[in-house]
This record gives C-alpha cells, sequence and structure tokens, in this order.
C-alpha cells in the first residue's frame, strides 16, 4: 500500500518526466543559440553602420505618379489628407482612417525628433511595378504601403487621382 504522501511525489515525478519529453533539451538549446546567433548579426550590423538593404531601391524602377500631400490624424483613428494648396483630398472618420492616422503618427514621431513642422508635405510616390510609398523628404523617413492590405493601399491609391489599376490575368 503506497501512503499519501508517497503518492504525490510519484505523480510529481511522473510530471517532471512528462514535461522533459514535451519540450527536448536539444530542441531548447538550437533556440537559446539561435537567438545568440541573431544578437550577434545585429550587434554587428549596428555597430558597422550596415545600410539597411531591404529597403527598395527606388532608382530601379520608374515613378508612374506622384504628388505632395499634407496628412493629419488623430488618436480617435480620423484622418485628414490635403493637398498642397489647402484643398481637402479625404476626410476619413474614426472608422475609415486609422490606417492613415497611424501612419501620421508615426510620421509626427520622426519629425518631431528632427524639428520639422509636422504639417510639411510629404510625397506619395505611385512605381511601376505598383509599389505605392510614402517618402518625406525632410527627414528621409520612407513607408511602402504594400503589405498593409488591400483597403489601405487604396485609401492612398486613390489619392493620386489615377484610374484604378487594371488586373490581369
Amino acid at each position: 500500500m503506497v501512503s499519501a504522501t508517497q503518492q504525490r511525489a510519484l505523480d510529481h515525478e511522473a510530471l517532471r518526466k512528462r514535461d522533459r519529453e514535451m519540450i527536448p533539451t536539444l530542441l531548447v538549446r538550437a533556440m537559446f543559440a539561435l537567438v545568440v546567433c541573431v544578437l550577434i548579426i545585429v550587434t554587428y550590423a549596428r555597430l558597422t553602420d550596415r545600410p539597411l538593404v531591404a529597403l527598395a531601391d527606388d532608382t530601379a524602377t520608374p515613378v508612374v505618379a506622384d504628388r505632395l500631400i499634407v496628412l493629419n490624424g488623430s488618436m480617435s483613428g480620423a484622418a485628414q489628407v490635403h493637398d498642397m494648396d489647402g484643398t481637402l483630398l479625404a476626410d476619413l472618420g474614426n472608422d475609415k482612417g486609422g490606417f492613415v492616422a497611424g501612419i501620421y503618427r508615426v510620421m509626427l514621431r520622426t519629425r518631431m525628433q528632427a524639428n520639422v513642422p509636422a504639417d510639411a508635405p510629404i510625397r506619395l510616390v505611385l512605381f511601376e511595378d505598383s509599389r505605392l510609398a510614402l517618402r518625406d523628404d525632410y527627414t528621409g523617413w520612407r513607408a511602402e504601403l504594400m503589405g498593409f492590405g488591400v483597403d489601405n493601399y487604396r485609401v492612398f491609391f486613390n489619392l493620386l487621382d489615377l484610374p484604378p489599376p487594371t488586373v490581369e490575368g
């Protein structure tokens, strides 16, 4: 007959054995080694001022259209986009302007760090390969708008006053 204390010890040992089998030690060591390797690579890149090669080369692809716009956004998600002469291009409410307001906040933070006025224009650029991007000539800040979904891409594309792109296939 096994006492309650002995049974708890056996149960505890069984759980420890199960836990060891669920996450093999080799896997934990491999994950740790991967993290260390990534930290070494990032540290090397930062210390040697490696260029950001993941950014698209703007000189390699011709520009189809570009437009200077002025963004304005709020924490509520509402946003407005104006042309250089002050004409309202888009007035997006809380339910539609969240992405534009988010882009505005990132741009605003970068501009505050560089002492650039928030109401300075930013370039919206459409490249021949259908890439749509924002370029801040005052700070060097860039945003590629391709990876944020079709709806967010369309909001900025519509500001260019171009016919919608045709889909071939």
